[in-house]
């Protein structure tokens, strides 16, 4: 009789909503497979938006007739929608589950990139773009708490793919999207709406994961059933020096990334670099991402301290300004690549946000402060660009905003990777 009794008790817990029969080897390969082309596919999604426009900013501002302080403005837009709406990222994950919330992500990142060409006006667009950008910021945040539940035991290799394939989706779009909008008619509207297919694309695979709110309901061998549904933050997260060192690191490696996606093209443009030509120097520097977000995340997740790694990104990017301060064009190649290198720095901060805390709901509330609190202290740099471009009529004073910013940005870069966690710093 006891023993009958404990297996319906077994039977009763294993059956529960939040975690269901433990599925066979076979299944949990296949969603395993599954979840790691979801995380690939997504990551290719998360910036064509940006760079694809960096590449026709100039046609769109003739388009809309938009001046140079309103075009700052639409750079700005970017991280001012990644700060409003990821904060609401893991509240929605413990409501719905990340899987379902990235799921709508992704069709919300398809509709407004469809949509946005075709409004004819600077505000539809702002507000089409807003869309798409709500798409990606719940994405940023969840990434890397998908990435820690699902495949704890390889944070490193699994944020260097996601980061890979996130270089990769960006310079594809900053590559093709001028001659792809040439083959399409010459109508930047094509060349912009074109990117909403990979959207699209994106949302499969993530609609069998949709009902299943935890990591271990996806059928993978890695998450711990007590884990299934993401837990409600109890971390005073504002106590915690490393969260605020990591948060503004976020957000000034943010700045330069946003500055560069948005404004270099047209600076070698601005320098005689043919437009074809410029949005190939904005893909090499976004491609070198490809292959050093895979390597930085597996160095990283080997050091005590990322504090050298943040070092040599930023002196990267030094070099890099000086560079397009004092002969944009003549060197144009190699700055483009300096640049790409410095701009690895987002890799590097997805991977000391998996590291700077213990448990997946430290990551998911660290990620979601750091990347918000980040993504809010980013906003003012791309449009005091646009003001500083337009005011002054050339790039100098431009590009000794980019290159002081890169000093603060080294100094925190280094206390955000000290081998400490947010819980311990929370709880004193």
């Amino acid at each position: 009789m006891a023993s009958e009794e404990s297996r319906t008790v077994t039977s009763q817990q294993i059956r529960t909503p939040e975690a269901p029969t433990t599925p066979g080897p076979a299944t949990r390969a296949w969603a395993t497979r599954l979840l790691m082309v979801g995380i690939v596919l997504t990551a290719l999604n998360l910036r064509p938006a940006i760079t694809s426009l960096g590449a026709l900013l100039e046609e769109v501002r003739d388009g809309l007739g938009m001046s140079g302080s309103v075009a700052g403005l639409l750079t700005s837009v970017p991280p001012l929608c990644f700060a409003v709406f990821g904060v609401a990222a893991p509240r929605l994950a413990r409501r719905f589950g990340p899987a379902a919330v990235v799921c709508v992500g992704m069709v919300a990142i398809g509709a407004g990139l469809l949509v946005r060409p075709y409004t004819h006006s600077t505000a539809g667009f702002l507000a089409a773009s807003a869309l798409t950008l709500m798409g990606i910021a719940v994405s940023n945040v969840l990434m890397p708490v998908i990435v820690k539940r699902w495949f704890p035991d390889r944070v490193g290799s699994m944020t260097g793919l996601y980061s890979m394939a996130l270089a990769l989706g960006t310079a594809a779009a900053a590559a093709v999207t001028v001659p792809m909008t040439e083959a399409l008619g010459g109508s930047w509207q094509s060349g912009l709406a074109i990117w909403s297919v990979l959207a699209v694309v994106a949302v499969l695979p993530w609609i069998p994961f949709v009902r299943q709110r935890g990591a271990g309901s996806a059928g993978t061998a890695a998450a711990p059933r007590e884990h299934a549904r993401v837990e409600a933050p109890v971390l005073r997260i504002t106590r915690s020096r490393t969260a605020w060192a990591l948060a503004v690191y976020f957000g000034l490696q943010a700045t330069g990334a946003y500055i560069t996606m948005g404004w270099m093209a047209q600076i070698f443009r601005d320098a005689g670099v043919h437009a074809g030509t410029a949005g190939l120097l904005l893909a090499v520097t976004m491609v070198m991402g490809v292959p050093l977000a895979f390597v930085i995340p597996r160095l990283a997740t080997r050091l005590p301290h990322q504090g050298p790694i943040v070092l040599a990104l930023g002196a990267c990017g030094l070099v890099g300004y000086a560079g397009l301060y004092l002969a944009p064009a003549a060197g144009s190649w190699a700055w483009a690549v300096l640049l790409g290198i410095s701009n690895c720095s987002f890799p590097l901060a997805l991977t000391m946000v998996g590291m700077r805390a213990r448990t997946s709901a430290g990551v998911a509330q660290l990620s979601g402060f750091a990347q918000s609190t980040g993504y809010l202290l980013s906003i003012p740099g791309p449009l005091l660009v646009g003001v500083l471009y337009q005011h002054s009529g050339g790039w100098s004073l431009p590009i000794a905003l980019m290159t002081a910013l890169l000093i603060p940005q080294m100094v925190v870069g280094v206390l955000a990777g000290r081998n400490r966690t947010v819980e311990d710093e929370a709880a004193r």
